[in-house]
């Protein structure tokens, strides 16, 4: 479960990452001077050093687990365990950090399972991404 109180404030970098995602659209910043595309937002392009050729496309949410981990312990008492956290590679490039949810058993995915972006409304209008199996991947069961 996670709370707005654990949901970083948005700044003049990372507003236009917040204000997609109140469409549920998930985009990652790319520097159009060498192409490079990051996650999260910054104020400098992490390749080229650019800092004024960072868009912000739209992504198709999709991706595959490139490392994962159960947590077992909650961080807190209203946080229900076990639950797991993962660095995606999405399809668009980057690498995002996220919860993995849609499966009864966290300790059932495992390296390369593809996923898709769902999104869980703050209150304050943003939404939160994290990732499920992806039913339309032939690739690999769900």
């Amino acid at each position: 479960m996670w709370v707005p109180g654990e949901v970083p404030p948005a700044d003049e970098v990372s507003t236009p990452y917040w204000e997609a995602t109140r469409a549920h659209r998930l985009t990652v910043q790319e520097c159009t001077a060498c192409g490079h595309r990051q996650h999260p937002p910054r104020a400098v392009c992490t390749r080229c050093s650019s800092t004024e050729s960072l868009t912000q496309p739209e992504t198709a949410g999709t991706g595959r687990v490139d490392s994962f981990t159960v947590i077992h312990r909650a961080p807190r008492a209203d946080v229900a365990v076990p639950y797991a956290v993962a660095r995606v590679r999405l399809t668009a490039g980057p690498i995002v950090l996220t919860r993995l949810d849609g499966r009864d058993d966290p300790e059932a995915w495992t390296i390369g399972d593809p996923v898709v972006v769902v999104w869980t409304d703050l209150p304050d209008g943003r939404a939160l991404p994290s990732f499920r199996p992806d039913p339309a991947d032939p690739t690999k069961e769900s």
